[in-house]
């Protein structure tokens, strides 16, 4: 989607880091923005920062409440017309290994992360389809869906399924000019760490709540080195424009990812596969890469 000029973007988690980051920078490229957060005394600061901008707009909703989201999509819709961005970018944490967590901390990690993609695809996609102008979804993933964390295990898995829904997405949505894109960042000046501020009662976990604190504390300092989150939101801006599937916005990863790729190549048995099952995998390739290159090419 080369020319954004005039489109309306609807972010989440938008009042704060990443996604106040491409707030900004979708303004500046004169979009109209709806900034969507949980939390109304962030989007309370976020319309402040915009107060002399105009095309901006503020909607507090909870990623995970659907019948919520539609009310968000239709308000957005009442104020900007057409919606052809999207960007499904709320995220939560949690810093307890996997066989500490309780079903609370599953519910909670995965409702949000996974979920409110899920969410955000679902409400928007039959409107974009509607409209027929087509658009482009962005889904915010982390490096951590590359890049496995066994103190933060629920946040890694929540973020791989991102990756993958986001692959598999782009594989359909070219036939509606719809293009999709996952980024995956590294370390944001951000205030993710947060996260138990908003978790709801519903899915308490004292002691885990406890636990994972204990690492949130030493991330403020820690996230005071991160990207700023405007340079966060250009990229991010940046690989709409030029369709991209992944939007990688840190260099620091190549060597760790090449790294991962060539232990999975080096983990293939060495041996020949029968010829039954490379004619599935040449009509499967075929296929695969007929799709991509359509999904490609859109504009």
């Amino acid at each position: 989607m080369k020319e954004v000029e005039g489109k309306a973007a609807f972010i989440t988690g938008g009042a704060n880091g990443a996604g106040f980051g491409m707030a900004q920078a979708f303004s500046k490229a004169g979009m109209k923005v709806v900034i969507a957060d949980i939390r109304q005394d962030s989007l309370d600061r976020a319309m402040s920062f915009f107060k002399n901008t105009p095309g901006m707009h503020a909607i507090r909703l909870d990623v995970t409440d659907r019948e919520a989201f539609e009310r968000a999509a239709d308000e957005a819709e009442r104020i900007f017309g057409k919606v052809h961005v999207i960007c499904n970018n709320a995220g939560i944490n949690l810093f307890v290994p996997i066989e500490q967590c309780t079903y609370n901390d599953w519910d909670w990690v995965m409702g949000v992360n996974f979920g409110g993609v899920v969410n955000g695809i679902h409400t928007f996609i039959p409107r974009i389809r509607k409209h027929g102008e087509g658009g482009h979804i962005v889904n915010t993933a982390s490096m951590a869906a590359f890049l496995p964390s066994g103190a933060a295990g629920i946040y890694t898995a929540s973020k791989f399924a991102v990756r993958g829904l986001s692959e598999a997405l782009r594989l359909t949505l070219y036939q509606y000019n719809i293009g999709v894109s996952v980024f995956c960042p590294g370390l944001i000046n951000s205030v993710i760490y947060e996260s138990e501020k908003i978790r709801p009662p519903r899915f308490a976990s004292p002691e885990n709540t406890a636990k994972s604190q204990k690492t949130m504390d030493l991330l403020p300092e820690i996230h005071k080195a991160g990207m700023e989150p405007e340079e966060v939101g250009e990229k991010v801006l940046a690989g709409i424009r030029r369709n991209a599937l992944y939007i990688f916005s840190h260099p620091e990863f190549k060597d760790e990812l090449k790294e991962i790729f060539d232990e999975a190549l080096n983990s293939l048995p060495n041996e020949e596969a029968p010829a039954a099952r490379l004619t599935f995998e040449k009509f499967r390739r075929e296929g695969l890469k007929k799709a991509m290159e359509e999904a490609n090419k859109i504009v």
